[in-house]
């Protein structure tokens, strides 16, 4: 293995072809450096020098080694400079995973300041539910996560994004469509179409207890994945749906979004990610969310649902 430093001596050497001016440019005296060189040939097993009183020139196997040697050069400064950035939070890579509501509440303009901030820096996204996510946590193939409600194992920590109301979803014909809020006893009776308990256990069960919390067990007719296919069942007039308030941005025609009468349960929406090793770029990450989705909750238009910061 050659080390650095003789391949930086041997560079300083075959552009200066000068003993005195090439110890000089390395700020060493000349001992060292000829017993570098010759250190260096005797790893290489080839002379790389022709010496003589008047001249130094470079052999034909100086002229293969020098090209090489300044890209080795270059290379290692590379390593470390991007090395640097990535421990100070400039440079890297981020693998975040989002639940589908997340869109809906400042991610994406979360990601532009991000991006504006870390040019240098590559996010992925992927799209899973909070258990997946946790797994995928756990197994260090996600940096940061942005999840509902959850039990954290262990190893991880997380901070609150944000909560909002729950609403009910309804069909624009629906009968209570016509009402400024409902009551959620009013659902009963409905078709309530909801997220599998596999996917988020807890979402499924904060429902349910809010309907039996109102006197009723709801009527489970569909079982889904992900938010939209929610929102796209009840504009086909397939049932009803309590859903995240945020949700009302996505715009969804044949929809009526209406607040619940006296309903102080909320959804939330937490940050998660592995305590070690440190990361500088999901603490960056983390806080352009908190400012999305503070410019969401104090900048609304008068369409908007208002959100609370956490």
């Amino acid at each position: 293995m050659v080390e650095l430093r003789l391949l930086r001596y041997f560079v300083a050497l075959a552009e200066e072809l000068h003993f005195g001016r090439a110890a000089a440019r390395l700020s060493i005296s000349q001992p060292p450096l000829s017993v570098a060189i010759k250190q260096l040939e005797d790893t290489v097993q080839a002379q790389l020098f022709e010496r003589s009183s008047k001249e130094v020139r470079l052999t034909t196997a100086g002229e293969h080694l020098l090209p090489k040697a300044r890209q080795v050069i270059a290379l290692t400064r590379q390593a470390v400079q991007e090395t640097r950035d990535v421990g100070h939070g400039v440079r890297g890579h981020l693998r975040v995973g989002f639940v589908g509501s997340s869109l809906y509440r400042g991610v994406p303009q979360a990601l532009a300041s991000f991006q504006a901030r870390h040019p240098n820096v590559r996010v992925d996204m992927l799209e899973l539910n909070s258990a997946e996510q946790l797994q995928e946590l756990q197994q260090a193939r996600l940096d940061l996560g942005l999840v509902h409600s959850v039990m954290l194992p262990d190893g991880l920590s997380s901070q609150l994004l944000m909560k909002e109301p729950f609403m009910a979803c309804l069909p624009e014909d629906h009968a209570l469509a016509r009402h400024d809020q409902i009551d959620l006893a009013d659902l009963q009776g409905e078709r309530l179409i909801l997220f599998l308990s596999q996917v988020s256990p807890l979402y499924h069960q904060r429902i349910y207890q809010m309907c039996q919390a109102h006197g009723f067990s709801p009527e489970i007719r569909h079982e889904v994945r992900h938010w939209l296919s929610v929102l796209s069942l009840v504009s086909l007039g397939q049932g009803v749906a309590i859903v995240p308030a945020a949700l009302e941005r996505v715009g969804m025609p044949r929809i009526a979004f209406r607040p619940i009468a006296g309903e102080q349960t909320v959804s939330e929406l937490l940050a998660v990610w592995r305590r070690t090793p440190d990361n500088p770029l999901v603490a960056s990450l983390v806080a352009c969310l908190g400012e999305a989705i503070d410019q969401l909750s104090t900048g609304t238009d008068a369409g908007d649902v208002v959100t609370e910061k956490i």
